[in-house]
């Protein structure tokens, strides 16, 4: 069984950095592709990023290019996502998700899901 655990939010103020941190237990990571989604208040779950598998290629929303930053670490079972530049809209859960795919993009769907962890930019 997998399980995906997030950590790292919090409050910050806008311009702030915060770096949010995903463990994920129950099997190696190498053939796994990973991503970060949040919700914000009354909007739909949005994908923020994710890392695939083959080749590391990542990718972002264009809300978030620039500012965010996906990574892995297959050794430590961990993906991490940096956030600088933070605005009062990125205000939202994050949660990180896993699923098994072997390949240089990344699917659109995940059966691994986090709890979520609260991320709240404002001043």
């Amino acid at each position: 069984q997998v399980h995906v655990v997030e950590s790292g939010g919090g409050l910050v103020q806008p311009g702030g950095s915060l770096r949010l941190s995903c463990a994920v237990s129950g099997s190696t990571l190498d053939s796994y592709a990973l991503a970060w989604f949040r919700q914000a208040p009354g909007k739909e779950r949005e994908g923020v990023s994710c890392i695939s598998s083959g080749d590391g290629s990542s990718y972002y929303a264009d809300s978030v290019k620039g500012r965010f930053t996906i990574s892995r670490d297959n050794a430590k079972n961990t993906v991490s996502l940096q956030m600088n530049s933070l605005k009062p809209e990125d205000t939202a859960v994050y949660y990180c998700a896993a699923t098994y795919y072997r390949g240089r993009y990344c699917p659109s769907r995940y059966d691994y899901w986090g709890q979520g962890t609260q991320v709240t930019v404002s001043s």
